[in-house]
C-alpha cells in the first residue's frame, strides 16, 4: 500500500472514531451526566464505569460484523430475517430525528451563549453549517475533519473547566469501584446516550462508504471502535469530573441548565463562554452524525434514497430544526430519549449477533468467542435494565 493510501485510511479510521463520538457527545449527553452527577456525586464515578464496559462490547461486536459482511446493519438483518431491517431503519430513523431535535437546539442555545442572538438566528447558522458539510464535493473528507477538530476542541475546553472546578480526585476513585449507591437506570441512560440507537452505527457505515471491509481490516476497525468509546468516555468523565468538583464545593445547579450553571460557577464569566463553546461543538457534530448515520439506513433500500441522498439528509436537518422552533426543547426529553433510545440497541446488537452465525452473510470469519458471549450478555442486561427503566423509571427521571 501506498504511503499516501495509508495515510488516507488511517485518516479515515480515525475520523470515524470521532464521527461515533462526537454523534455521541450532544446536549443530551452533556445534560445526562451533569445531572446523574448532581444525583449520585462520587458514586456516578461507577456507572461510568459500567457504561464504558458495556458500550465497548456493543461497539466491537456491532463494527467487526458488519465490517466483515460489508454490509450497512439494515441490509445485514434484512438477509437474516426478512423485514427486521425495515424495521430497524424506522426505529433508528425515529430515534435520530428525536436526538436531532435537541441537538439542533443546543447549537442554537451555544451561538446564544456565545453572542447573545435569538436561538432562531443560532438555529440558522448551525443548519447552514451542518448542510455545507454534506454539499460540499469532498463531504467525506469534511465530515472526517470536522468530527475531528471540534471533538479535539470539546475535550481540551473541558479539561479545563474540570481543573478549575477542583473535584475530590481520591474519593471519586474510591467510589468508582466501591460505589455508595448504585443506579441501574442511570447505566441505561448512559449506554443509550453513548451507543444506542444510530450512534453505534455511525463510524461503522462510515468505514463502508470508504471502502474499509472485510477480514483484512478487522485489527484495524477494532482499535477505531474501541478509540470512539475511549473518547467519548473522555469527554464522559471530564463533565463528570468538572460538574462534580463544583456540586462538591454546594453549589446549587440551576434546574433549566445545569450544564451551564457547572462551568459558570467553576469559572466565572469565562466559564460561561467556554460551555456555549463546548455546547455548540457538540450538538453541531451530532446534528451532522445524526443525520449521516440516520440516512446511512435508508440508502440502500431503493435507488431514489441513494440518488437523493443529500436532499433526504437536508430535509432530515431542516426538519428537525422547524420541530424545534414550533415545539422548543425541556431539558428532561433529552434525558428520557437517551433511555428510549437504549430500548432499541439490544434489539439491533441482537440482531446482528445472530448473522454472524450465517456463512452465507460473514463468509469463512469466525467471531471470537469471548466476544459473542459477553455480546448476548450485554443483550440480555439492556432488556432486563431497559424494560425496567421503562416501565417504571422514566416517570422519575422525567421530573
Amino acid at each position: 500500500m501506498s504511503a499516501s493510501k495509508q495515510l488516507n485510511r488511517s485518516s479515515v479510521l480515525l475520523g470515524s472514531a470521532f464521527l461515533m463520538a462526537t454523534s455521541a457527545i450532544g446536549p443530551g449527553f452533556i445534560t445526562q451526566t451533569t445531572v446523574f452527577t448532581d444525583q449520585l456525586k462520587t458514586s456516578f464515578g461507577f456507572v461510568i464505569l459500567c457504561s464504558v464496559l458495556l458500550d465497548i462490547v456493543v461497539q466491537l461486536n456491532i463494527w467487526r460484523i458488519i465490517s466483515v459482511s460489508g454490509l450497512r446493519a439494515q441490509d445485514l438483518s434484512n438477509k437474516l430475517l426478512p423485514g427486521s431491517g425495515y424495521l430497524l431503519a424506522f426505529l433508528i430513523v425515529i430515534g435520530g430525528l428525536a436526538f436531532n431535535i435537541g441537538n439542533v437546539a443546543g447549537a442554537a442555545m451555544g451561538i446564544q451563549v456565545l453572542a447573545g442572538t435569538d436561538l432562531w438566528i443560532g438555529v440558522m447558522i448551525s443548519v447552514l453549517i451542518s448542510l455545507f458539510i454534506f454539499w460540499y464535493k469532498e463531504a467525506g473528507k469534511a465530515l472526517d475533519l470536522f468530527s475531528k477538530v471540534l471533538g479535539g476542541v470539546m475535550i481540551l475546553l473541558t479539561a479545563y473547566i474540570a481543573v478549575s472546578s477542583n473535584p475530590p480526585l481520591v474519593s471519586t476513585l474510591h467510589h468508582t469501584f466501591v460505589p455508595e449507591a448504585i443506579d441501574s437506570s442511570a447505566i441505561i441512560v448512559l449506554v443509550g446516550g453513548t451507543v444506542g440507537g444510530y450512534i453505534s452505527f455511525a463510524g461503522v457505515h462510515r468505514l463502508l462508504d470508504a471502502g474499509i471491509v472485510g477480514e483484512g481490516h478487522l485489527a484495524d476497525v477494532s482499535r477505531s471502535s474501541v478509540k470512539a468509546i475511549l473518547l467519548a468516555s473522555a469527554m464522559r468523565i471530564l463533565l463528570f469530573l468538572a460538574a462534580l468538583g463544583v456540586v462538591m464545593a454546594g453549589a446549587s445547579l440551576n434546574p433549566s441548565n445545569p450544564a451551564a450553571s457547572v462551568f459558570q460557577i467553576a469559572a466565572g464569566q469565562v466559564g460561561y463562554r467556554v460551555f456555549g463553546i463546548v455546547l455548540w461543538c457538540a450538538s453541531i457534530t451530532s446534528v451532522v452524525g445524526s443525520a449521516y448515520t440516520s440516512v446511512s439506513f435508508l440508502r440502500t433500500f431503493h435507488p431514489f434514497f441513494e440518488k437523493n441522498y443529500q436532499g433526504i439528509i437536508t430535509f432530515f436537518i431542516v426538519s428537525s430544526a422547524l420541530v424545534f422552533l414550533v415545539v422548543g426543547r425541556p431539558v428532561n426529553v433529552l434525558i428520557v430519549v437517551g433511555a428510549l433510545n437504549a430500548f432499541i440497541l439490544p434489539v439491533s446488537l441482537a440482531l446482528i449477533l445472530l448473522a454472524v452465525r450465517q456463512r452465507k452473510l460473514v463468509g469463512s470469519y469466525r467471531h471470537p468467542l469471548w466476544m459473542e458471549v459477553t455480546g448476548w450478555i450485554v443483550t440480555l442486561v439492556l432488556v432486563v435494565i431497559s424494560v425496567k427503566t421503562v416501565l417504571f423509571d422514566l416517570a422519575r427521571l422525567w421530573g
